[in-house]
């Protein structure tokens, strides 16, 4: 009997002891605590925990890393986090990493992302302080994508609208008319063919001016040639010199005139007297009447004195020394 009272009692302290390392693991899983290995405490803080409590699971580039240990509220626009990291991978997470709140897939629970950096900075110490990346919230997406709704139905409308007014509208008749889009299409063969041609006209009047800059042809003698540009204005001073003399001739010839003028109206010389005289007029008529008789009578006489006798061997004589004098001339 006494042996398997000891027993007993033997038997209640180990049950006793085995429930009290159970109730003492259940204990450390609630507090967060590793079981089987030291940890380390780690902060962040952020301005909304988008739904993140107590004992979520905190992961460092995908790998699970650690839980929530504690939230703490230090104002209304800060809340503190601290992480309690697994000392394993303490040695992967650098002061510049990142503290993200994420989903475990599309609808699960929220976590923390710790987000390596690309930059160099030295390893986390505990009590360290994690800058926060600001997450999306859900609501504020959903109110997003609710007004994008309201500006695309509303956009929506207007297009509706738009197109009704083009159904009911001239231009979609215009547009559907073939007739318009041969007419449109000829329109631009012809400016095509217009431009072609003032391309042509461009490249001709590029190349004429090449010519005229190297001196070449008529426009470019006249604008490079600088001896025919000076003959030019020599030409130019002498016609105005030969314009001026003309000038005076003009005035030195008006003024005679005006002096005849004057002299034939006002004038007593025989100028005057010869063309205003009648009397004078009739007298030097009469006077050339008989010459014009004394004339017509000397040359009856030459004519009688060719066939008279005595002067006839003269004038042949006279007429076959003529004659030899013509034929040698010619």
């Amino acid at each position: 009997m006494a042996n398997q009272g000891g027993n007993n009692i033997k038997l209640g302290v180990f049950v006793l002891a085995g429930l009290f390392v159970l109730i003492l693991s259940f204990y450390m899983i609630g507090k967060n605590h590793n079981l089987f290995g030291s940890d380390f405490r780690i902060k962040a803080r952020f301005s909304n925990l988008n739904g993140l409590m107590e004992g979520n699971n905190v992961l460092f580039a995908g790998i699970q890393a650690g839980t929530v240990k504690s939230i703490e509220l230090i104002n209304d626009t800060t809340i503190e986090v601290t992480l309690l990291i697994d000392n394993k991978v303490r040695s992967y997470i650098h002061k510049n990493a990142v503290a993200a709140i994420g989903t475990e897939g599309l609808m699960g629970n929220k976590i923390v992302n710790i987000l390596p950096s690309k930059t160099i900075s030295p390893k986390v110490e505990e009590g360290d302080l994690l800058a926060a990346q600001k997450m999306v919230n859900t609501d504020e997406m959903l109110q997003t994508l609710s007004k994008t709704n309201n500006n695309i139905a509303i956009i929506s409308d207007a297009i509706k609208g738009t197109v009704l007014r083009i159904n009911s509208s001239a231009l979609l008749d215009l547009l559907n008319d073939k007739s318009i889009g041969v007419s449109l299409k000829s329109s631009l063969k012809n400016i095509n063919k217009a431009t072609a041609n003032a391309n042509e006209i461009t490249y001709g009047l590029n190349n004429m001016v090449t010519q005229i800059k190297k001196g070449k042809g008529g426009a470019g003698v006249l604008l490079s040639d600088t001896a025919f540009a000076g003959n030019l204005q020599d030409a130019v001073l002498k016609i105005k010199l030969a314009s001026g003399n003309a000038n005076k001739l003009t005035l030195q010839l008006n003024s005679l005139v005006g002096n005849l003028n004057q002299e034939l109206i006002h004038g007593k010389g025989p100028l005057n007297t010869l063309l205003r005289d009648s009397v004078m007029a009739n007298n030097l008529k009469g006077s050339m009447d008989n010459i014009q008789k004394g004339t017509d009578g000397f040359n009856q006489n030459m004519e009688a004195l060719k066939h008279n006798f005595l002067f006839r061997g003269y004038f042949k004589n006279l007429e076959k020394a003529q004659k030899k004098k013509n034929a040698v001339s010619q």
